[in-house]
């Protein structure tokens, strides 16, 4: 299986959705932020390993907490993704910090603030 092709790219998307309802309702883990998301999963060809790129909205600290909790729980995830999902293999997980939705949020207040600076300027 090529890493682009339809198959892979169907199950990368039923792994991501899966993690996210795994994330959301089935962890405990204090550790872990009530809002964290997967953006996005690539599974290997293989089907041996997955990288789970996460986004958390919280501070550096949540962030790290929340990704040390995920990797703790990595052996009850894959559990649940292996009742969820029937694949031969169940992968195993790479939890990844995503920090692009922050970084987009935090461009779009500097090009705000920018633009407010010009309409002041102009004004007067």
């Amino acid at each position: 299986m090529r890493k682009n092709s339809i198959k892979n790219t169907r199950i990368n998307g039923e792994v991501q959705k899966e993690l996210s309802n795994i994330i959301r309702g089935e962890i405990k883990d204090p550790r872990i932020n009530p809002l964290t998301s997967v953006v996005a999963v690539e599974v290997a060809p293989d089907l041996k390993t997955c990288k789970a790129y996460i986004s958390v909205l919280g501070d550096e600290k949540s962030q790290q907490d929340t990704i040390k909790g995920l990797k703790s729980a990595e052996g009850y995830i894959r559990t649940m993704l292996a009742k969820s999902i029937n694949l031969r293999n169940t992968p195993q997980i790479n939890f990844i910090l995503d920090q692009s939705i922050e970084y987009g949020v935090k461009m779009s207040k500097m090009i705000d603030d920018v633009t407010k600076d010009i309409a002041d300027k102009t004004e007067e």
